[in-house]
């Protein structure tokens, strides 16, 4: 009876010893896990980044070997992140040659900018239909930010591009913010930085005009007249995209 007793001790504690291990092995498993993905979404930004910044030059080919060291990143890990952007547009991935940085063309930026009236303007109405007091709040300081960096840039202070296209992405953000699809806001944000990346290419500014045309998109929201605002807004991308022609 001692002995059963015993053996019924000695296995409990072997088991709770599995079991122990086995939670660890899991704690550890998410820890690593947790890890693989920050690494993962940090190499995806800093390479979209660097095409729509220009730092990856259009048409070039991004060689795994070389560039596992500039982003600090493992050849499996760059490989899913480029099939990734693959999937977006801003990566061509050919079988057998590789991945090249997706070429650019007129053809391409005029599709692209037909596509953000299509979207955006749609969900500007929804957005302006059913935004509530903290949609307000959020599109008046993302305009503040925008506007008070406008008058920078036409005072002649060009040195924060980036700074101003991220107030500029988020001015049209909060304008459509409120328009509860994640699936269209999401398709939007990828036409959105295709489009960033050209004007960046050719670092286009239209200076006092477009902040007129943020202005008026503004005041049009917040008086809650979605047509007006979708009017406005279609012109603001269409004189936009024929500055950036003009200067490709």
């Amino acid at each position: 009876m001692k002995k059963t007793r015993k053996s019924a001790i000695k296995y409990g504690k072997a088991t709770a010893r599995q079991i122990l291990n086995k939670k660890n092995n899991y704690m550890v498993y998410l820890v690593m896990e947790k890890q693989l993905n920050t690494v993962g979404s940090s190499t995806y930004e800093k390479i979209k980044h660097d095409i729509i910044f220009g730092q990856l030059v259009p048409g070039s080919k991004l060689k795994l070997e070389l560039i596992k060291s500039q982003y600090e990143a493992s050849v499996s890990t760059l490989r899913e992140t480029l099939n990734r952007l693959a999937s977006e547009g801003f990566v061509l991935a050919e079988e057998q040659r590789g991945f090249y940085v997706t070429e650019v063309s007129q053809k391409d930026l005029i599709e692209i900018a037909k596509l953000r009236v299509l979207l955006e303007c749609h969900a500007l109405k929804a957005s302006v239909e059913s935004g509530d007091d903290d949609w307000e709040g959020n599109l008046v300081a993302a305009h503040h930010k925008l506007q008070l960096m406008e008058k920078k840039m036409i005072a002649g202070d060009v040195s924060e591009k980036e700074t101003w296209k991220r107030y500029d992405w988020e001015f049209h953000l909060a304008v459509i913010e409120a328009c509860n699809s994640k699936n269209l806001l999401d398709l939007h944000s990828i036409l959105y930085d295709k489009y960033l990346r050209y004007q960046m290419l050719v670092f286009t500014f239209r200076g006092d005009e477009a902040a007129q045309e943020h202005h008026k998109i503004f005041e049009a929201a917040l008086s809650r007249n979605g047509t007006e605002a979708a009017r406005l807004l279609e012109a603001h991308i269409i004189n936009g995209l024929e500055h950036t022609l003009a200067a490709m």
